[in-house]
């Protein structure tokens, strides 16, 4: 816990390298490589971007699917409204928070496509299950999710 919150709040993006190893780690022990067209991270807007200076989803894929040959699309899911802070809303605060929050740049390379959606932490899901939603309704075969967490 104390690793991520550093990674994600504290700007270790060293950390990036060990997480991004069990994310790795992780997707070989329930996935294969031919079962998954593309991975693709849960997007940030913008402004928190700027603020971040990263996307730690993206992070813990970006190295080892290019290594492994996985494609990996950073860019047709976007998050094209900016939403609250998750971390101190309740369930429904969140699902209302993030509800229409994101877009597809493209729903041409999201048609028929498998998608394996990655995430940091997974807390109510509220915010994969939007993802998911958007990554469905534009003809996604399915829509599976991979988080390096999940918080209890």
């Amino acid at each position: 816990m104390e690793a991520i919150h550093r990674f994600k709040y504290g700007k270790k993006t060293s950390l990036s390298r060990p997480l991004s190893a069990l994310a790795r780690e992780t997707f070989f022990q329930f996935w294969d490589t031919n079962t998954v067209d593309v991975l693709i991270p849960v997007p940030l807007h913008v402004k928190r971007l700027r603020e971040r200076g990263f996307n730690q989803a993206h992070l813990l894929i970006r190295r080892w699917a290019k290594q492994e040959g996985i494609p990996f699309d950073a860019l047709t899911l976007s998050r094209s409204r900016w939403t609250e802070p998750q971390t101190t809303l309740s369930r429904p605060e969140r699902q209302k928070n993030i509800k229409g929050a994101f877009s597809l740049r493209s729903v041409e390379k999201i048609k028929g496509q498998k998608i394996l959606l990655v995430d940091d932490v997974y807390t109510t899901g509220a915010t994969v299950n939007e993802c998911a939603r958007v990554l469905m309704k534009a003809g996604a075969e399915f829509v599976d999710v991979l988080t390096l967490a999940r918080a209890v």
